[in-house]
């Protein structure tokens, strides 16, 4: 059995707030599901067995990541 250091925190909307209000790192995990929902299979449950499902978040990423490895560097020389 593996054990991971994972530490999660919910941030709640204040109760006293009206209107829009940021809250902090919530687009962190939306983004993150935006990524997954970009690729077709994912946005329907349709795998019948987790390691599938599993398999396809990581194809996801790799797309992510390659795509963005292979965007030009727009940095300092």
């Amino acid at each position: 059995m593996a054990a991971f250091a994972l530490v999660l925190a919910i941030v709640k909307r204040s109760d006293d707030v009206k209107g829009f209000v940021v809250l902090p790192k919530r687009w962190i995990v939306e983004r993150f599901f935006a990524h997954l929902m970009r690729t077709r299979r994912l946005v329907r449950d349709v795998e019948r067995r987790t390691a599938s499902a599993e398999a396809m978040i990581y194809w996801s990423m790799i797309l992510l990541m390659t795509r963005r490895l292979a965007r030009p560097h727009s940095g300092p020389a």
